[in-house]
């Protein structure tokens, strides 16, 4: 009776191991789909790989540990953007955002982890959705900013970057106000948040929140935004402007959507 009851516990430990095992390589799957298209949208828009990858990172891997290995992701994926338009890269712009900025989002992500993860999807979940009319008063005021009104926007996104993670619907009417468009924007946008996003790793590193295999699989998905940016942009280029301001809208809605659901699992 006893070696029955051993047997039963085994292939019970053996199921839960290959159900955990299959959902784990399905959220990989979505992750390698989901990131290849973040990468082809975000290299010409300038924006939404995050808001896209983060709820599947969710999926898989929870909120605590989604945002780190996000934000290294988004350092290898903006790296990539920044070597496709290095030459255009308007540096002192780069300089005024970043300086303030990157203190900034150190301090947002020690703020961050030491939310409860309830708190963290909430955040997330409503910053997403209330990014969708800022974003469109942004636009319709037409702001112009000076160098050191950008370094003052820096400071203040640089914060928020380090507690919701991607701040990309503001951080590109910011730099569009100091004046910047195509290649200079893209890549300005894209080397500043190389730099807000290696503090920010910095300090998940400093906290623990980066083990080893949080490092490996951030690593991956920022491949993954990579392949996107070079596979895609072709065909993401023949999209009409109009397009894109709706493809990010749905992007926001839907993942804030989906983190305020979490939030109540």
């Amino acid at each position: 009776m006893r070696t029955c009851d051993v047997s039963e516990t085994i292939f019970d430990e053996d199921g839960m191991l290959a159900g955990l095992l299959a959902g784990h390589a399905w959220g990989m799957v979505m992750i390698a789909i989901v990131g290849t298209a973040a990468g082809a949208v975000s290299g010409v828009v300038g924006t939404g790989s995050s808001m896209m990858l983060l709820p599947v990172l969710v999926y898989t891997y929870g909120p605590k540990q989604a945002v780190p290995i996000m934000a290294v992701a988004a350092v290898v994926g903006n790296l990539s953007k920044v070597f496709a338009w290095w030459r255009e890269i308007d540096w002192r712009a780069v300089l005024a955002y970043s300086a303030p900025g990157a203190p900034a989002a150190a301090l947002g992500a020690k703020t961050l982890w030491s939310l409860p993860s309830t708190v963290v999807d909430v955040a997330l979940g409503v910053f997403f959705i209330a990014m969708v009319p800022t974003r469109h008063y942004l636009r319709r005021r037409q702001w112009r900013l000076s160098l050191w009104q950008l370094a003052l926007v820096g400071a203040f996104i640089g914060f928020l970057t380090g507690i919701v993670l991607s701040t990309g619907p503001l951080s590109v009417p910011a730099f569009a106000a100091y004046g910047l468009s195509g290649g200079a924007f893209l890549g300005a946008e894209s080397a500043s948040s190389v730099f807000i996003y290696v503090a920010k790793v910095a300090m998940f590193s400093g906290l623990g929140a980066l083990p080893p295999q949080a490092w490996a699989n951030g690593l991956i998905v920022g491949m993954t935004l990579m392949l996107g940016t070079m596979l895609g942009k072709r065909f993401v280029l023949g999209m009409r402007p109009n397009v894109f301001q709706r493809l990010l809208d749905t992007m926001l809605i839907v993942s804030g959507g989906v983190m305020l659901s979490a939030a109540w699992r």
